[in-house]
């Protein structure tokens, strides 16, 4: 019998394993349609706060929705429009920057030559190349157009989903097996990546204006771009702050000098510092209960999965996994390794005082 259980569960698990990896190469196969409906998601998500506020003014719904759509088709056209002729300059730009870069790391080595630091400068020439940095902002922000072509598509279906949000909210009540069961972590998991969503929407868009403010007051050019970039790499946890500034900085090298590399560098040091440890965990509180290693590594997955928007929305994507995770007693053991200390705490505190004996 001990023999035979093994033999299911192994083949319980293969089975798993196997259809897990045809999901995932489905998902990846079909991540032209996958990435637009996500966005839209995403956008209805970020307006569904905004509505609401304009709802409880006695404004109808329709009204509020097409207020609302208008204004951010207004700024998308507005932003669109100066970003893509920032960009082409930029682009045009990039190779003369490049030799540049070299030239400024031809020097660094001979300084370094002085101080018996002795380089292999052909050797850093072919193999490290400073100005690919700079090629972050332009393949990040090409990443996103791309998804962006669609953007009538994104938007009408955020539109019918802005219309249908508090109807869907009652079809996932009813079509659950046991609704009781699962009605706290459905409107808990919904209130959670929403808080997160918006909150981290507001402290992006002010990263980016501050972003953009130092750029201008230091001298470096593109500071729309600049200021762009940083608001949608902060949506990237962990690495996100760093990816935005290694170009700017590079560029400030250039045109400012090392003095002005300096000041972006600790702008950019002291706006992420105020954002991310001061003003985001005040109003976020415990975030969405995931690890910082799962953070890293549901970027790299999905980064991998959907490309450019999957790195923008790993960390939801990542509580949708683990919602569904402890949906189920088979797979609650995932969604624990998937779990902040906090959380894992707050399990082991009350067991281990349960088993503490009274004196």
């Amino acid at each position: 019998m001990n023999i035979k259980t093994h033999i299911s569960v192994a083949s319980k698990m293969m089975l798993t394993l196997a259809a897990t990896f045809i999901v995932l190469a489905g998902i990846h196969g079909a991540s032209a349609i996958v990435e637009p409906l996500l966005l839209s998601i995403f956008v209805a998500i970020i307006c569904q706060p905004v509505i609401n506020f304009l709802s409880l003014h006695r404004i109808p719904k329709s009204i509020a929705v097409v207020l609302v759509i208008v204004f951010v088709v207004i700024v998308g056209v507005l932003l669109t429009g100066v970003v893509a002729k920032s960009m082409s300059q930029f682009s045009q730009d990039i190779p003369t920057y490049k030799s540049q870069l070299q030239a400024e790391l031809a020097w660094l080595i001979e300084k370094l030559a002085n101080f018996n630091i002795h380089l292999n400068k052909a050797f850093l020439t072919e193999h490290f190349d400073p100005g690919a940095a700079m090629s972050i902002a332009t393949d990040t922000l090409s990443g996103l157009s791309n998804v962006l072509a669609n953007f009538f598509l994104i938007l009408l279906t955020s539109i019918f989903m802005l219309f249908e949000a508090d109807v869907l909210k009652k079809k996932l009540h009813i079509a659950l097996d046991d609704p009781t069961m699962h009605l706290k972590k459905i409107d808990g998991f919904l209130a959670s990546v929403k808080n997160y969503l918006a909150i981290k929407t507001i402290v992006s868009l002010l990263t980016g204006i501050c972003a953009s403010i130092l750029c201008w007051v230091v001298g470096v050019d593109y500071i729309i771009l600049w200021g762009l970039l940083a608001f949608l790499l902060n949506y990237i946890p962990t690495i996100g702050s760093i990816i935005a500034a290694v170009p700017v900085i590079l560029l400030a090298l250039l045109q400012v000098g090392l003095g002005g590399a300096g000041v972006i560098a600790l702008g950019y040091f002291a706006i992420n510092t105020v954002m991310g440890n001061m003003i985001e965990p005040r109003y976020m509180g415990k975030g969405l209960g995931i690890s910082t290693l799962v953070v890293f590594l549901s970027l790299v997955f999905w980064g991998w999965l959907l490309g450019t928007v999957g790195m923008l929305l790993s960390v939801p994507l990542t509580m949708v996994v683990k919602i569904a995770l402890e949906s189920s007693e088979e797979t609650q053991w995932i969604a624990v390794l998937l779990s902040s200390g906090d959380e894992v705490d707050e399990v082991v505190a009350p067991n281990e005082s349960a088993e503490t004996p009274i004196k």
